[in-house]
């Protein structure tokens, strides 16, 4: 399913490490970006898919330091951490919004209209939506 994704334009913009229990991201490209898709994957897997209007780096950041009323960012926190504890290498793909699409004058967010989409073909492990 990563080739259905980097097909589209997905590509691979940061890798996930763990130090002392702390997870932390090293963002190679897009971290600025805004109206972006991004996939974690696992071993080149893809296990969840989410879209922010936020910059990268700042949506990635509640991912490694999620606050308890945050449940999403907990649960991947969590995952992300067990997987790269047994070895596996967790990688951060993104499909950045060029700001090309439009619908007479109205700009078209990118992520926001593929996101159900891709989720619904992909079925990434980590999302619920629909389970």
């Amino acid at each position: 399913m990563l080739k259905n994704l980097t097909g589209i334009g997905f590509k691979k913009v940061g890798q996930w490490s763990l130090s002392n229990d702390e997870l932390s991201l090293v963002i190679e490209s897009e971290e600025n970006s805004t109206n972006i898709l991004y996939c974690f994957t696992v071993d080149g897997v893809p296990k969840y898919i989410g879209k922010t209007i936020q910059p990268l780096k700042k949506r990635m950041y509640g991912y490694c330091k999620p606050s308890k009323s945050q449940s999403t960012n907990t649960r991947n926190n969590s995952r992300i951490k067990n997987c790269l504890i047994t070895g596996n290498s967790v990688e951060l793909y993104a499909l950045p919004d060029n700001g090309l699409l439009h619908f007479g004058q109205f700009h078209l967010n990118l992520a926001a209209g593929l996101e159900d989409s891709i989720i619904a073909m992909v079925n990434p492990e980590w999302n619920s939506i629909g389970k």
